[in-house]
Formats: structure tokens, sequence, C-alpha cells
């Protein structure tokens, strides 16, 4: 197999006295044995994304490593030093349950403190939200997840959080990236001054748990609290560590754990994925809410900030929310509760992305407050807290199940989340009704709105040139009808542009450039197509809706909604 010069180049490098003996004898055996996969692991630099930077761990440029991660940690340490001159720097890194997070976690700790930077390293795998909130808790200038989130059981991964808690955004990520793709490997400081690394764990826990008791909690009676019979599964994760915790602080007896998932494992052995947007994901949380008559399911991502939920339907059977499902009994909950309170005074926001359901907007509308929609990613959320300090955010999410409860924590966060979703719960189940009766007369009150995703898994060298043409073809190809429906408006974010079909006039898009396509049909349908910041694939989002007066039209709303998607797809070739 002939192996391109610049990637022989880069395999050469990895060959010097600057790479341990492993990492070398691991090379030379690829050359000989495997050259395709050398060509993956060097074709590359590994790139930051939506969710920071993930990849498969092993030797090489495009895989995450001691030498990757360091050289990250380098090029981040030059750049805390030249924006926070003269100050005493502080960093906090955590780490998930994943193969060799624990030892990256100690790499990076070991680079910061090299170059003079005060660490607070976790002792143990806590939560991602964890760790956004304690970089402004212990007043950090920056702050790391060793994570792939939930990424297969070969991923792993590196999250960098900013000083208000959180990820990277423009203009920094990019400034970063070029200070790191402009190191050399053997300038990184890996010999540690442990003097500068503190561990951290308990009290942090302890914070955390006040933190989210007080947020995400609102006058639920102790009896509704205890009579709430919850299932939870972290999925081998690190939610173990601080949702049964936060639950039992703020009064729920009734918490009955999948024992089979409690234990953390970087293997994932009980699930095809550890992500609960897969409903295979749930499937034994779902087995034992069913036979101790659970009124509520919670599974989560092995970092803990996504969380899966199933209630129980009309019928009594447990049925499966989706993100934007549950995003929007959420918010609509969060606004119920500060209006009650008279805290609404037209300087509120939620916050909400591009892919995900408009019926966000509706609520806004509805409460009168400001619906911020930013690009995929929870960042955006963070960003909008920061650039308007003015407004004070009441919650938000996004369609792929993240949630954010007020700003102590500046990234989604299943562990508030969850305990939010409890108090809607237990209040209903107080009140003889249901979250899944609170969701239908939501559907009456602003809409029936349904959404559907569908992912295309491309992966290689390959699958990356397949879904760029994908794309190509898609901007180049613009359509003009689906499914008998006028596309009345293309947004393209990669250009910038609103183009408005009818009159074609063309606005400016003031969000950052992002590779997304959204076409608007004229009944008020969305279709949306991305490639995916973190993993392999590119995605196809649906959303349609319609209004119904009462809910008895309920299912027959609900089959037109189903067979409109259903066509939608089919005629775009995507079944």
């Amino acid at each position: 197999m002939h192996i391109e010069k610049n990637i022989l180049d880069k395999v050469n490098e990895w060959l010097t006295p600057t790479f341990d003996k492993k990492t070398q004898d691991e090379i030379t055996e690829m050359m000989t044995s495997s050259p395709k996969n050398l060509e993956e692991s060097f074709y590359k630099n590994l790139e930051f994304g939506t969710g920071g930077m993930r990849g498969i761990m092993g030797v090489g440029t495009n895989r995450i490593n001691k030498y990757t991660l360091g050289k990250n940690t380098q090029g981040l340490s030059d750049y805390l030093k030249k924006s926070f001159p003269g100050e005493q720097l502080k960093v906090a890194i955590a780490y998930d349950c994943r193969h060799n997070s624990n030892t990256l976690a100690k790499v990076v700790a070991d680079v910061f403190s090299a170059n003079g930077i005060q660490v607070y390293l976790f002792s143990d795998m806590r939560p991602t939200p964890e760790l956004s909130f304690t970089v402004r808790y212990l007043n950090c200038h920056a702050g790391i997840v060793l994570t792939a989130s939930h990424n297969p059981p070969e991923y792993n991964g590196y999250k960098v959080y900013w000083q208000d808690g959180g990820q990277l955004v423009p203009p920094n990520d990019a400034e970063i990236v070029d200070v790191i793709e402009k190191l050399r490997y053997d300038e990184v400081k890996f010999d540690a001054n442990e003097s500068l690394i503190q561990y951290i764990d308990a009290d942090i826990d302890e914070a955390f748990a006040k933190s989210t008791v007080e947020n995400a909690s609102f006058n639920t009676s102790a009896q509704a609290r205890q009579n709430l019979k919850i299932c939870y599964t972290s999925l081998h994760g690190t939610s173990i560590k601080m949702v049964p915790k936060v639950l039992e602080k703020a009064g729920y007896t009734d918490v009955n754990i999948v024992p089979e998932q409690a234990e953390p494992n970087g293997d994932f052995p009980t699930v095809i994925s550890p992500n609960p947007e897969e409903p295979e994901a749930l499937t034994m949380a779902l087995a034992l809410a069913d036979k101790i008559n659970a009124d509520i399911v919670f599974g989560t991502d092995p970092d803990s900030d996504r969380l899966g939920v199933a209630v129980r339907n009309n019928k009594g059977q447990m049925q499966l929310l989706n993100g934007n499902q549950t995003m929007v009994i959420m918010t609509n909950y969060l606004l119920e509760q500060w209006k009650k309170a008279g805290k609404i005074n037209g300087k509120q926001f939620i916050g909400s992305t591009i892919v995900s359901t408009p019926m966000m907007l509706e609520l806004a509308s509805a409460y009168d407050v400001e619906c911020k929609v930013g690009l995929t990613g929870f960042k955006w959320i963070a960003k909008f807290i920061r650039d308007f300090p003015e407004l004070k955010f009441i919650g938000g999410g996004e369609e792929s199940f993240g949630f954010m409860v007020g700003d102590a924590v500046r990234d989604k966060d299943a562990v508030g989340a969850i305990l939010l979703m409890c108090e809607i719960a237990a209040q209903a189940k107080e009140n003889n009704s249901s979250v899944y009766k609170y969701l239908e007369q939501m559907y009456v009150d602003f809409g029936f709105f349904k959404e559907h995703l569908i992912s295309l898994t491309k992966k290689g060298i390959e699958g990356a040139n397949e879904i760029k043409q994908m794309m190509v073809d898609l901007r180049d190809n613009p359509v003009s009808e689906i499914n008998g429906q006028r596309v009345i408006m293309v947004e393209d974010y990669q250009n910038s542009t609103a183009k408005n079909l009818l009159t074609d006039e063309v606005e400016a898009l003031t969000v950052p450039k992002s590779n997304v396509l959204i076409y608007y049909l004229e009944d008020g349908s969305k279709i949306c197509a991305r490639p995916s910041g973190t993993e392999p694939k590119i995605k196809f989002y649906f959303s349609v809706n319609t209004a119904i007066e009462n809910l008895d039209e309920i299912p027959a709303a609900e089959a037109f909604l189903d067979t409109k998607i259903k066509n939608i797809i089919s005629e775009m070739k995507l079944n």
C-alpha cells in the first residue's frame, strides 16, 4: 500500500526519541502489519468539534494519547499565560469512566503543573456538569474533562472549559487551536510539579449537590417526593457518583438503581451504546420499572450530561420521551414556577438550538420571555449567558437529550435535570395527573410539535468524504418542494445566508458559521441537515406541527404528523 509523503513525515517524527519506546514499537509494528490503520492514525490531526476533541485511543496524530493531549495542554497553558498575564493560573480537571481516563487526566495535570499552573484534580471520576460548576466555584481560569461522552468504548476525548464554566467558543477556540498547531511535540513539558496538583472530592461534591438542590427543586411536599417511585441507571457511567446523593438530599427516598449497570465500566458491557438517545440503552431500566411499577425512568450517558426519560402513558405503559419532549416539559414547568413567583418581567430568556423543536419559541412567546437560539452545543447557550448579563437565564436545552437548569452549571446537566423532572413528576402524581398528561396539555396550549431524527454513520476517511459530498450535493442542488409543500426559506449556516425562495431576498445570519442547512416548508415543517461534530455521522432532523383544540384530537393529529414525517423521509430518499 502506498502511503503519502505527508503521512510518512509525521510517522517518522513519532519514531524519534521525543516519543517513548512503547509508542515507537507500536508504530513500527503497524507499518508492517496494518498500513491502513497507520494511515488512519496519522492522516490528520485530531480536531476540536462541537463538544471538544474526541477520537479513538491509540498512537498517532489522529488518535487520543499522551502526546496529542499533552500538546493540547501545553498549547492551552501558553494561551492562558498570554490571556491572564501576571495572574496565578488555576485549572480544574475531571474525568469519566472510560479506559485510560484517569491516567490521561494525570498527564494533563502534569503538563499544567509543569507550566506553573495550579491544578485541582478530582481524585476519582465525576460527572461533567460537576466540572463546569467547579470551574466557577474555585474561580479557575479553565477546566478540562477527559471524556468521549456517549461514543463507543474505543474512544476518549478532551473538553475544554473557560472561566465562565462554559466550553470554548470563538474567538478563544480558534486562537487556542492556532497555538496548539504551531507547537512541536518536543516543546511539551511532561515533568510534573506535584506541589501544584491538589486533589479534590467530597467538599466539591457537597457544594455541587447543595447548588443543584437549590436550583432544581420547587416547593414539592415531602410526602409527594417520598411517593414518587424512581428507576435509575447510570449505564456504567459517572452519574452514579452524584445522582443518588442529590436525590436523597432533595428528599426522594424511593430510588431504585439498575444493579447490573451501577458499576462504572468503560466497556459498557450491558448495552450496545451507552447513549440514552438510543432506546436499547434503557431496556434493563424499563424492565425493572415494570417489575416494581415505577413512575419514572432515568438513564444517563457516561459523563452524565445527557439524560433519557421514560414515563407512564395514559394506558399505564412506560413510554420513552425524546429530547425535544423532555426539554419543553422542563422549560414550561420552569416558566410556570417563575411566573407564579412573579419573577418574569421581560428580562429573562430561555435557550435552544437551531436543530431543536420550534415549540421553544412558542413557549417564550406565551410567557413573554426571550428565546435565544444558537448552534448545536451547550457552549452557545453558555455564551448567551455570558454575552447578555442583563438577562436572567431560566433554563434551556437541545434535542440531543440535554438540559440546563439555571446558570450554576454552564453545560448540559443530567444531575440537575433529573431532579427537576422528579419535581414535575412528583407534583403531577400528587395531583392525580402525570408527566405524560402534562405534555399532552402543552400540545393543546402551544401546538402539537413532533420531531424525528435520522443519523447515518459513515466511518473513516471514505466516510468523511461521503458526508462532505452529501452536504455539497444538498447545496448545489437545492430542493424547492418536499412532500407537496413549497420550500419557502433556506438557511445556510456555512455561507451565513437565509434565502426567502418566494421573494428571492437574502438576509445575513448572525450566528457563527457552521456546516448546517435548514429548509422551512410552507406548512411550518422544518428539515435540517448537519454532519455531527463529535461522531462520524450525518444527521437529518425533521420537525412538523399542527394545531389542536382539545386532548381528544391527539391520536388523529399524531397519526397525521407521523405520516407527514414518513413521506418527507421517503421523498428525500433517506429510508
